[in-house]
Formats: structure tokens, C-alpha cells, sequence
């Protein structure tokens, strides 16, 4: 049986810089399809969302580039800006249709980002 899931990851930089977005974006979604053999076909959409303090680049200019994802539809949104969250966060969901159970599924934490899902942070 086929399903839809969704794939999560999460990075941080330390700039609000557009390079170190991009690089970090890049090395996310690199990691999300390596861990997950996604192959394009099978993605439904892209969502990606940043806190309030990165607003250098749009992280799906990233994905695009790393993934080759020219028909797949991405969105980036501001992530709500909750007191005390973690800052100069990008958060992606990838929604890929699989038989994977969510078990199988391997979500990714970056950078200061583990400390959002430790449990999920060291899982390969």
C-alpha cells in the first residue's frame, strides 16, 4: 500500500546570511533524500518554514538547486515566533508517497537543531 508521508528536518545557522542558508538547506535535503532514497517522483510538495529572524534568501531556492526539483511544489512561510525558540532555525517536510510505515521513516536534525528532537536527532 502507498501513503503519503512527511519527512521532517530542521537546521540552524549562525548568520542571517544568504550563503549560509543556502549551504544549510543544501546539506539538509541532501541528507532527507540520502536517508529516505527519495526519488522525485514520489514527492507531493515541499514545505519550508524559517523563524522570523532569517529573511537573507528563501530556502527553496536551496532545495531547488540541490534536489533538481524544478516541478515539485515548494513553499517557504515564517515559522510563528514563539518567546524563547530556537532562533535562526529552517525547518523542512518533504511529502513523499511510500510504503514506508512511519517508522521507517528517517527524519533528519542539523546543527543546533537536534535539540528540537533528540530522540530523532541520531537515528540513521
Amino acid at each position: 500500500m502507498i501513503y503519503n508521508r512527511g519527512i521532517r528536518g530542521a537546521t540552524t545557522v549562525e548568520h542571517n546570511d544568504r550563503d549560509e542558508i543556502y549551504a544549510a538547506t543544501e546539506a539538509l535535503v541532501a541528507e532527507m533524500i540520502e536517508r529516505n532514497a527519495i526519488d522525485p517522483e514520489t514527492v507531493s510538495n515541499v514545505w519550508i518554514t524559517v523563524t522570523h529572524d532569517l529573511d537573507a534568501a528563501f530556502p527553496a531556492v536551496a532545495v531547488r538547486k540541490r534536489a533538481g526539483w524544478d516541478f515539485v511544489p515548494l513553499m517557504c512561510a515564517l515559522e510563528v515566533p514563539v518567546e524563547g525558540s530556537l532562533p535562526r532555525c529552517i525547518r523542512l517536510m518533504i511529502q513523499v508517497n511510500t510504503e514506508k510505515n512511519q517508522r521507517e521513516i528517517r527524519h533528519v536534525y542539523q546543527q543546533g537543531a537536534t535539540v528540537l528532537r533528540p530522540d530523532l536527532a541520531g537515528q540513521k
